[in-house]
């Protein structure tokens, strides 16, 4: 038997390839090189899965996870910074608290393609290597512009632009994952992956609240430093324990495909409204609630993205029941139901109906981003033809996925600026809230009348 691929503990120091024979179980031999760059990966052999392939994708997936999580965190860290501002000496208006939360979402929505194009190029470990780093940047930027006030809100701002770099972890984790697994198994490693990325959102929001408050009074540099021994263990085991894969190619013409398809803007446009509103309210539920309800701590704020992150597996799977379009339209129901009975709560100053109306809103959020990403597939593959034309639609797919990933995240940006403007020009967010339910209806409706109407293109059929 040849030398065994890879392994938990080998070192990134070899200096000669090691080729695994996976020949008893009819798979493919996969080679390995300095670096731990793997030659040979197909993950649709079954001989080469069963033998050495799984066990491999499933390491990476769980340190993909961790990596992404804290990307997630970071990107949503100033979230919950924000509302304690003004308890270490900042002076702030409205319109700049909104700004710093909706300026990493901003940037990270940006960063979203390029960093998916980022794993073909340097390889998916060296890649989460280098991604993480680049967490650092903003995380002890923070601990540091938060102890000088004078430093005041362009510093702040700056700073907050920085955690956006967290954003486009998401797509170059995914884009990773992506080439590791089967596709009879991708659904559930992305699913996975995204959910474990998500969590970070409702992780950091819990667990900030309590790090700043260790000891006397409130050390909110910890916010950011905190960090920093994590973001370096995540960069260590990826350095250790990741592999880079030398057949991982993204073809930059699936976003050309996909951009000269009609559908893949009208699920861009879908998207904003389910994971758009995920990140969006997770960034602003915490200053909302400080705003709303002052004597309300704000760790519950966590509550919101947490069950949002644990709705998005099961709107896939029922998405694979019922269809991705029937789940989405009713998400999108209850998303707007979610709003007008927050709406109702505010004006009533109840904090039980408040945060029970933003919790029916989180987990539909959460399980429409798994219903959105279940049609993308679904909608690309309707009448296929031939084989010449199935892989046009699956590299259009793709790049589908990647543009409508990019354009959803921009809800991020666009939630806490209109409740920006609601508040300069009515002095409160409900008519922002009542702009999001007309949204969500005209949303609901397309997504009705485009994939599920029975007159419409796709007919029956369960989209």
């Amino acid at each position: 038997m040849a030398t065994p691929l890879v392994t938990a503990d080998a070192p990134d120091t070899t200096t000669a390839s090691a080729t695994l024979d996976t020949g008893a179980l009819t798979g493919a031999p996969i080679t390995t090189r300095p670096g731990r760059w793997i030659d040979g990966w197909n993950p649709e052999d079954a001989g080469q899965w069963a033998s050495v392939g799984r066990s491999i994708a499933r390491r990476n997936l769980v340190l993909s996870i961790f990596a992404e999580f804290l990307g997630f965190a970071v990107w949503a860290v100033w979230s919950i910074v924000v509302p304690q501002l003004a308890g270490v000496g900042f002076v702030l208006s409205v319109d700049q608290t909104f700004w710093l939360i909706a300026v990493p979402s901003l940037v990270g929505a940006t960063l979203r393609i390029p960093y998916t194009f980022a794993v073909p190029l340097f390889g998916g470990r060296n890649w989460t290597i280098i991604s993480a780093l680049l967490l650092l940047v903003p995380t002890i930027g923070l601990g540091v512009v938060v102890q000088n006030p004078s430093w005041g809100f362009p510093a702040l701002l700056a700073v907050a632009c920085m955690a956006g770099v967290g954003g486009g972890n998401f797509a170059s984790s995914m884009a990773n994952i992506s080439f590791f697994y089967p596709e009879r198994e991708k659904g559930r490693a992305l699913g996975l992956n995204a959910a474990g990325g998500n969590l970070g959102t409702a992780a950091v929001q819990f667990a900030v609240p309590l790090v700043i408050v260790i000891g006397a009074g409130v050390s909110l540099e910890r916010a950011g430093f905190m960090f920093v021994p994590l973001v370096v263990l995540a960069a260590i085991l990826a350095w250790r324990y990741m592999d880079n894969l030398s057949n991982a190619k993204s073809d930059p013409r699936a976003y050309g495909v996909a951009a000269r398809m009609r559908n893949t803007w009208i699920l861009s446009f879908i998207y904003i409204g389910t994971f758009g509103s995920f990140i969006g309210f997770a960034g602003a539920f915490p200053t909302l609630l400080k705003g709303q309800f002052p004597d309300v701590t704000i760790s519950i704020a966590f509550a919101g993205a947490l069950v949002g992150s644990l709705a998005r597996p099961l709107g896939g799977i029922l998405a694979d029941k019922l269809g991705g379009a029937r789940v989405t339209i009713a998400a999108f129901a209850i998303m707007g139901t979610g709003v007008v009975c927050a709406i109702f709560a505010l004006r009533a100053h109840s904090f039980g109906a408040f945060l029970a109306s933003f919790l029916v809103l989180f987990t539909a959020t959460g399980a429409g981003n798994g219903s959105v990403y279940r049609m993308i597939p679904a909608v690309f593959s309707f009448g296929v033809t031939d084989a010449a034309d199935r892989a046009r639609r699956i590299k259009a797919a793709a790049g589908a996925i990647g543009i409508a990933g990019a354009i959803g995240a921009f809800g991020g940006f666009l939630v806490p600026r209109g409740f920006a403007a609601s508040t300069s020009l009515t002095g409160n967010i409900q008519a922002a809230l009542w702009v999001i339910v007309g949204f969500y209806v005209v949303m609901g409706l397309t997504t009705w009348a485009v994939y599920q109407r029975r007159s419409g293109r796709f007919g029956s059929t369960v989209i």
